[in-house]
């Protein structure tokens, strides 16, 4: 990346995207100091609904989560939250353990629902602060 910020990815499962709106729209500060990467559906609701506009992927059930892994291996991505659906089964569930598995790998945090994400987000908050002084 040519401008040295931080790279966020987002993604949520159906049942999530209204709930990533409002971790998008409570944290926005933080989150346009970064660039952001997303899945098609949830980078175009935030899109949408936020003055954000994230690099979107296909669908994560189209290959989106694997697009999204392969930035993660490629060690580009600083942090991944991901609201999954707990309750709801998932046709692409191997995409998307492998997506979780690749950030253990590769040591990228990972917030998987709300609450971990706001903590997350305090990290990355952090990890702002501590670029803007390195850049001035």
């Amino acid at each position: 990346m040519t401008d040295a910020k931080l790279i966020i990815a987002l993604i949520a499962h159906d049942k999530k995207k209204q709930e990533m709106i409002q971790l998008v729209n409570k944290h926005i500060n933080i989150l346009q100091e970064c660039s952001l990467i997303a899945t098609a559906t949830t980078g175009n609701l935030i899109k949408k609904e936020t003055n954000l506009t994230p690099h979107c992927y296909l669908s994560g059930p189209l290959g989106g989560d694997q697009q999204i892994g392969a930035c993660i291996a490629s060690q580009e991505v600083t942090a991944v939250v991901f609201l999954r659906d707990p309750l709801t089964a998932q046709p692409h569930e191997p995409d998307v353990s492998a997506l979780l598995r690749i950030c253990d790998v590769h040591n990228v945090p990972l917030a998987t629902n709300l609450t971990s994400a706001d903590i997350l987000m305090e990290w990355v908050s952090k990890q702002v602060d501590f670029q803007i002084v390195k850049n001035q």
